[in-house]
């Protein structure tokens, strides 16, 4: 039984705040931030908006184009480094709210790798055949956690939701095959003290080597080449770590997903948010074979090889 992607959504604040913008509220400027980092605006929530609320709609989108009824989830597993308290979980008030009343519900902390070990924890329910249907939602509110005095972070970042229901597809289809990691000893490079706090060289390094390294890992397990992507959804962090993937698999530009001048980096909701716009721009097609892979705080990292289709 094979774990693929049965419905999707997403949800991003309405508020946008441009490199313009920044530039009077701290010592930057547009060119500066577009160059380095290929981001243009990102969208921000307000203060009546929390990571809950962001979760639910994306969550609720994505059901709907799932064509199921909340209750006939088994699991909600929500990604994001930025719940609304500690505890309880996203995951547990989603249930609530969504009337999901059957369903297990936890949250996962692994940054901006966050929405690959969901998906990944997702599959191994599914092919199990312990659950039917699982929620995933990749969701952030970053801008509550960061310094806006400190230009290396503020303006990488940004709020939003993205969501998808797992459950089985068709034989061929699904989730082909992944990579989950993990190097602890790079923790010292991105952490939250109060604010985000990131070494963004040492980050960088790290970043362009294992996207690259973790899309041709989850093709060779697949038993795929480069020449049979139609598609990369990398993480949206900065727009040369994702150029340097996209190289790495020899891919035109038309063939990699890029939201990150819209929408910043938004953490375990840049995947999903992605996959969201380019299924919805039909650049995405049945049994098109899809990598997408992502890295983190952590530092974590992890990679899917997904043939798309129901």
């Amino acid at each position: 039984m094979n774990a693929g992607v049965l419905g999707l959504g997403r949800c991003l604040p309405e508020r946008i705040l441009t490199n313009k913008e920044i530039e009077t509220m701290m010592d930057t400027s547009d060119e500066w931030i577009r160059t380095r980092t290929g981001i243009e605006e990102r969208r921000i929530a307000s203060d009546e908006m929390d990571t809950s609320d962001l979760a639910f709609e994306a969550a609720m989108n994505a059901i709907k184009d799932a064509n199921i009824s909340p209750d006939e989830i088994d699991l909600i597993l929500v990604a994001t480094v930025t719940p609304d308290r500690p505890f309880p979980s996203v995951a547990c008030m989603l249930q609530e709210r969504l009337g999901a009343t059957r369903a297990a519900a936890m949250d996962i902390s692994a940054a901006c790798a966050g929405f690959m070990y969901g998906m990944i924890t997702a599959k191994q329910f599914i092919e199990t055949n312990s659950y039917k249907h699982i929620l995933v939602v990749g969701v952030e509110k970053l801008s509550k956690i960061l310094d806006w005095n400190d230009r290396n972070t503020a303006v990488l970042f940004g709020d939003g939701a993205g969501a998808v229901v797992l459950g089985p597809v068709s034989e061929g289809r699904g989730i082909l095959s992944f990579e989950l990691g993990a190097d602890g000893s790079g923790g010292k490079h991105l952490y939250q003290d109060e604010y985000v706090i990131m070494n963004g060289r040492e980050v960088f390094k790290f970043a362009v080597r294992q996207m690259g390294e973790s899309s041709i890992n989850v093709l060779e397990k697949a038993g795929l080449g480069k020449e049979d992507v139609n598609f990369l959804i990398p993480h949206q962090a900065n727009i040369r770590i994702m150029e340097a993937a996209r190289q790495r698999l020899e891919l035109p530009e038309e063939k990699m997903s890029k939201t990150v001048h819209k929408y910043g980096n938004t953490s375990a909701a840049s995947i999903p948010i992605s996959l969201v716009e380019e299924v919805e721009a039909g650049k995405i097609k049945d049994d098109d074979v899809i990598v997408m892979v992502g890295f983190g705080g952590g530092l974590t990292w992890g990679a899917i090889a997904l043939r798309w289709g129901k």
